[in-house]
């Protein structure tokens, strides 16, 4: 068997890895895939030695709380990576976590695929110094990216997104609405606060209190917020209860996908949720919260005008952006609510979105597989 190392850190490594793993067995049967596997990855074969929710840590604050931990885990990784050597290792984002460990074994005379270019074209520039020396090869998932990689002399493919493959090129809302038992003529918003518990915290308050407002003008919208464990589901169940007056908000166990695809608009936290909107030809209000340190320092090595996927993708503000300070109940009300009453800026957002599907939809699992497949014995 040839054994391939593999690291993704959340959610959105787990589905990269899963569609992955799935490709690469199809022309190689013979590879076994282990290190920190999600679910999904789980699925399709993969070895899991820790629980991928120890990766699953963002802001400065937050990783500083875990930061032993994490170090701990990394060596641990690194010791069982020395003493088993993969054949190959693949690091699917989680950045900060992966580019230490490909590093090391790039040193061991090990390759490191990195799949998932971190985000140097928004912040930390400085960062491709760094990966130049961790890895063998970068699959990059945006157009723009190969460019920076290039001017670096580091070796790099563009693969496009998988969701970009995954999703219709028309979104079906009849059918979402339909597995949701929803009125066809109902006004309904998805909410979407983040898939990790410190997200939640930050936004399950500001997303309710959005709510309200937006029930008080319209006594009969619906609102969908998928979450997808049983922790977030609490902090968000609290922030409802906290208000003491009912409100038609629905907390769903998953089905995030068909919450966007039924709405009229989407309400989101900052990430790979708003690029999932996108593709469903969504209109949406990109919001996020941190503590404010976090945001401080973010902040001032912030290198793009915005922080939404589809407004970058786009060049330009498609879809309005609320962080931080302006991230408040009566501002994301007001923009959700004048937007899908805006029938002109429903169809230019429509338009944009469209084109960025196109760019993106590159049968990605098969080009990140060929790409990889070329390092193998």
């Amino acid at each position: 068997m040839i054994r391939i190392g593999i690291v993704a850190g959340e959610a959105s490594g787990d589905l990269l890895g899963s569609h992955l793993i799935q490709a690469l067995k199809q022309k190689r049967p013979d590879l076994e895939f282990i290190g920190i596997a999600g679910p999904k990855m789980m699925r399709e074969g993969a070895r899991s030695l820790f629980p991928i929710e120890r990766l699953s840590v963002r802001g400065y604050l937050e990783v500083i709380k875990h930061l032993w931990g994490l170090l701990k885990l990394r060596r641990q990784l690194l010791n069982y990576f020395l003493d088993n050597r993969p054949d190959l290792f693949i690091g699917i984002d989680a950045p900060d976590f992966n580019f230490w460990l490909e590093k090391k074994l790039k040193h061991k005379g090990i390759k490191a695929i990195h799949y998932v270019s971190p985000s140097i074209w928004a912040w930390r520039k400085n960062r491709i110094k760094k990966i130049k020396k961790a890895v063998t090869q970068v699959l990059a998932l945006f157009p723009f990216e190969p460019a920076l990689y290039q001017a670096e002399g580091i070796p790099v493919s563009y693969v496009g997104h998988p969701l970009a493959d995954i999703l219709p090129m028309e979104p079906d809302v009849a059918a979402a609405r339909e597995i949701l038992k929803l009125e066809d003529s109902a006004l309904v918003i998805a909410m979407l606060p983040g898939s990790r518990q410190g997200e939640v915290q930050q936004h399950a308050d500001l997303f309710v209190q959005t709510a309200k407002r937006i029930y008080a003008e319209h006594p009969h919208a619906i609102f969908l917020v998928p979450l997808i464990t049983r922790k977030t589901r609490q902090i968000f169940e609290q922030a409802i209860y906290k208000e003491h007056e009912p409100l038609p908000i629905q907390v769903l166990f998953g089905h995030a996908h068909d919450a966007m695809e039924a709405a009229n608009v989407v309400i989101v936290a900052s990430g790979t949720a708003t690029l999932e909107a996108a593709l469903l030809k969504k209109p949406m209000v990109i919001t996020y919260r941190m503590s404010k340190l976090s945001w401080q320092l973010l902040k001032r090595m912030r290198l793009q005008p915005y922080v939404g996927l589809p407004n970058i993708l786009a060049g330009k503000l498609v879809v309005p952006e609320l962080l931080q300070d302006d991230a408040t109940p009566d501002k994301l009300a007001e923009a959700a609510l004048s937007m899908i009453a805006d029938t002109n800026k429903l169809a230019e957002i429509k338009k944009e979105f469209t084109d960025i599907h196109h760019s993106l939809r590159q049968n990605t699992a098969e080009k990140a597989a060929a790409a990889i497949l070329a390092y193998l014995p």
